[in-house]
């Protein structure tokens, strides 16, 4: 984490902490206004007690060396893609996209706001489905990414990381996956009968998902399919037989 990044993490942290110490009887009402459950209220207001600001600073979260680690680390790059219009109705669909750093392993879901409420759902149903433990999330600086997104992943023990403002080349993952959707599945997907059924519109998704992560070879995995370098990844190592 950059210096600006720690800096503006310990300034949310500490406006939580004065907010809630302002009205000792309102911590409930504090955490929920910010987005942030009680447990970790009071795990960042005991580590003030007692460190004080450095006790607000993020710790690290891994050993120094681990020989099981999958580099770069388990990271997911966030984003969304606005979708067309649906014509005749003015209504817009936004599709969530996470990629695995690494792999490029991606968790895809079509949603009718693009807000708070739909990264917070998202986030969730990609930790549910991701078979492996992640420890940053990065995300350019969208509305729907703030403090509530930002305050949630902090109480699951997720690190949240902001890319500079315009510099979407920081994201380049998950923006170039985007472009593949756009050409591999978009273009070709009928949309008559599924456009205003989102549930359709999500099966759909799911199906090219899954084709996406497991029959697709990957330019930049080598040819390789994201679920097959999961697995290279994963797989342990073999001594050879002395």
């Amino acid at each position: 984490m950059t210096k600006t990044e720690q800096n503006r993490v310990l300034a949310w942290r500490l406006k939580v902490l004065q907010e809630a110490g302002a009205a000792p009887r309102n911590v409930a009402q504090a955490c929920r206004h910010f987005g942030l459950s009680r447990q970790s209220f009071y795990k960042w207001k005991a580590r003030y007690e007692a460190h004080g600001d450095a006790g607000l600073c993020d710790q690290p979260r891994a050993p120094h060396h681990s020989p099981r680690a999958t580099p770069p680390g388990h990271r997911l790059q966030l984003d969304v893609k606005f979708l067309e219009r649906i014509a005749g109705t003015g209504k817009r669909l936004y599709q969530f996209t996470a990629i695995d750093d690494c792999t490029r392993i991606r968790v895809l879901k079509v949603y009718d706001a693009c807000n708070q409420t739909s990264a917070i759902r998202f986030v969730d149903e990609v930790l549910r489905r991701l078979p492996f433990r992640v420890l940053v999330i990065q995300t350019d600086n969208g509305a729907e990414f703030q403090s509530r997104f930002h305050w949630h992943l902090e109480s699951l023990d997720i690190r949240h990381v902001y890319i500079r403002p315009r510099t979407p080349h920081l994201n380049g993952k998950v923006e170039r996956s985007h472009r593949v959707d756009e050409q591999e599945f978009y273009q070709l997907l009928d949309k008559d009968g599924i456009a205003d059924d989102i549930h359709l519109f999500n099966d759909k998704l799911r199906e090219w998902e899954d084709y996406y992560n497991y029959h697709r070879p990957h330019g930049a995995l080598d040819g390789q399919t994201p679920y097959e370098r999961l697995l290279a990844k994963t797989a342990p190592s073999v001594s050879p037989a002395s």
